[in-house]
């Protein structure tokens, strides 16, 4: 067994890698970019060596730069995580030949799969099911769309390096085909440094679904069941689940035998994944195949009780698999939400900064559900423009489905990040929906449930209740600790716009008790957790414990509970009256402007003053998060003034062009 592995990542797999290291008494190195000096991985890890400024094409994905630290360090293998370098067989094979131990496959295995156009016809070799498509490569948008016509759109334009849900677009049209195939091709260059891109065709409603393997150097090849992978957005994966809702026991067993008869094929020896797209009728067809560490393999972890890291570790030291398919079995089930810095009230962009308050749930067994958080950030990091905007991996397994979608929503109750715009709402949201919890998931869910964007949803009954009585009760206890309690036991709250008068008492447990009028009941709050200063407040409902974001403000309570949010005031009859009186604030017009939605870098602005704009007409294209966003003319117009240049960092909200 090696003595000292070297990370070659950062964020919130190097802290993974680390905790499965420490617990076999392995030493770590980490390497870090100037960005990431101060990170939690850097100050776990028994040594750490700076690699190069920020930019990953500077230092995460220079191989000189990790061998040079490996040399430095004597470390004996390096564990490339995902991403990266993860994935390069140049890179593998380079540490072969220097007698350094890859932790991931052989090369050729890499090479072999890492291609998506050679993967698919090794696939059709091993006699695994494929999506029909072109898989020459492609050099000009004009033939990109002759090949697509004779596909029949809809068509998927993917970047033949791809991977992690960029250099993707899906074309509808001619029109689409052109924009979408220059696109893919710009934004592969640029994240993977290859530009080739290949085209197959788009699965209507289709679900996506992977199967885990796992082999070792002694050609023993097993698969560790599915994970469900189907809540996207942009092609990025948003929450995951082990087992899928899909599958019945035939299917699986289909699924994971071609997912071995093709890791067999290439001689596979390491962690992968085999990833399908399936029809609601459970037919599928091979995708692609990972050949590292998945993002979501938590949830597998969760299910099996095999440390992935572990075993790649082992593998890589030339160990054998310690099971055999028949040793492993599906325990209950998982499910990972991934908590993003962006912003889902406005398109879900990103939304760099630092984590001013960053409070996690607590991990392990609580009632009925077990929590899981891997996260590579602490209160106070800054989310970097220069990397994936992911904060945490929260997990949630329970004995059942039902029991582990409950665990996840209240594991996402229990997260309070402020700062940064985060999609703690939004994932709250799916947790809450019928939709999700039926199982009838697709790669469209999240266009299809939220056609217009998410902004929030209304709050049930319940929560209604539950905030009013949250606020009545953070009234009290600043009441008293002002020293001035009114004694007051009628009150008007104004929920948002819509009064509510309550009669407020305390029973003899010294709980609250709050009879609202359009109640039959009365409701009891018990168990209360909150002092001023506290972002979140806990407490008992009805005998339901329950956690809501909560804000002080001039006026009363901003309360967030999951997805659903409002103002809450606790007035005086006489105060409400004159509330109900004030008029309404007109919104500032900005219909003339077009800002950028986001912090990020000005890739370029082809208009300039005095030009003539269509609506829909390109105005700008702003760089963030490895990602390229193009900005449009709502309407039609003339250009008064520009207010940013190619090249320049701007900020959210800034004024890129106005209009006449």
């Amino acid at each position: 067994m090696f003595s000292k592995i070297l990370i070659a990542n950062r964020g919130e797999i190097a802290v993974r890698i680390i905790k499965t290291c420490r617990r076999m008494g392995i030493g770590t190195v980490a390497v870090y970019s100037e960005a990431d000096a101060r990170s939690l991985a850097v100050e776990m890890a028994d040594e750490a060596v700076l690699i190069g400024p920020a930019p990953a094409a500077q230092s995460y994905l220079l191989a000189d730069k990790i061998v040079e630290a490996v040399r430095r360090t004597g470390a004996e293998a390096v564990h490339p995580g995902f991403g990266f370098l993860s994935e390069n067989a140049g890179f593998a094979r380079r540490l072969r030949d220097e007698r350094i131990a890859f932790i991931g496959p052989n090369p050729e295995a890499i090479e072999a799969m890492g291609d998506k156009i050679t993967s698919k016809k090794f696939a059709a070799d091993a006699g695994v099911s494929t999506v029909p498509g072109h898989m020459g490569l492609i050099d000009t948008a004009e033939q990109a769309v002759e090949i697509a016509r004779g596909i029949g759109y809809p068509v998927m334009i993917k970047a033949s390096a791809g991977g992690g849900g960029k250099g993707i677009r899906v074309a509808h049209s001619d029109a689409d085909m052109a924009e979408g195939f220059a696109a893919v091709k710009a934004e592969a260059k640029n994240a993977f440094g290859d530009d080739r891109v290949f085209l197959e065709k788009f699965i209507v409603d289709p679900r996506h679904i992977e199967i885990q393997v796992l082999g070792d150097k002694h050609g023993d090849i097993v698969h560790l069941f599915e994970r469900e992978c189907s809540i996207q957005r942009r092609n990025q994966k948003v929450v995951e689940e082990a087992p899928s809702p899909l599958l019945d026991p035939e299917t699986r067993a289909a699924m994971g035998a071609q997912a071995i008869a093709l890791a067999r094929a290439v001689n596979y020896d390491s962690a992968g994944t085999v990833e399908f797209v399936a029809g609601q009728d459970k037919s599928f067809f091979f995708l692609e195949m990972n050949t590292r560490l998945q993002v979501e393999h938590p949830v597998t972890e969760l299910i099996t009780g095999v440390d992935l890291v572990e075993q790649m570790i082992r593998s890589a030291a030339g160990e054998p698999l310690p099971f055999t398919q028949d040793q492993l079995a599906i325990n209950g089930w998982a499910i990972e939400s991934r908590i993003y810095a962006e912003d889902p009230y406005r398109g879900f962009l990103p939304s760099i900064g630092r984590l001013v308050r960053y409070e996690q749930p607590e991990e392990g067994e609580q009632d009925g559900y077990v929590v899981r958080n891997d996260s590579g950030v602490r209160e106070g990091d800054e989310i970097s423009m220069f990397y994936d905007p992911m904060i945490a991996k929260l997990c949630a397994w329970g004995e059942t489905r039902d029991a582990a979608v409950d665990g996840m929503a209240r594991a996402l109750e229990d997260t309070h990040i402020s700062g940064l715009g985060h999609n703690v709402p939004f994932l709250s949201a799916v947790m809450d929906q019928r939709r999700f919890r039926s199982g009838r998931l697709s790669t469209s869910y999240i266009k299809d449930e939220f056609p217009d964007g998410f902004h929030g949803l209304p709050a049930t009954p319940d929560q209604r209740d539950l905030m009013i009585a949250a606020a009545m009760a953070m009234h009290e206890i600043l009441a008293e600790q002002s020293g001035d309690p009114s004694d007051r036991t009628q009150w008007t709250v104004l929920f948002d716009k819509t009064p509510v008068e309550v009669a407020l008492a305390y029973d003899d447990a010294e709980a609250l008790t709050l009879d609202l009028s359009d109640r039959d009941a009365p409701v009891r709050l018990s168990d209360i957790d909150w002092r001023p200063g506290l972002a979140q407040f806990r407490a008992v409902l009805d005998g339901e414990p329950f956690t809501a974001e909560v804000k002080r403000v001039a006026d009363g309570f901003d309360i967030r509970q999951r997805a659903a949010r409002a103002r809450v005031r606790v007035l005086s009859p006489s105060v409400a009256d004159l509330y109900a009186r004030l008029p309404e604030k007109a919104a500032a017009d900005t219909s003339k402007l077009i800002q950028s939605p986001m912090p990020g870098l000005v890739v370029s602005i082809p208009v300039k003053p005095g030009q003539e704009v269509k609506s829909g007409e390109a105005v700008a294209i702003i760089e963030a998060m490895k990602m390229q966003n193009i900005l449009r003319a709502e309407r039609d117009g003339v250009v008064k003034t520009v207010g940013a240049k190619d090249g320049d960092s701007v900020a959210a909200d800034d004024v890129l062009v106005e209009f006449v």
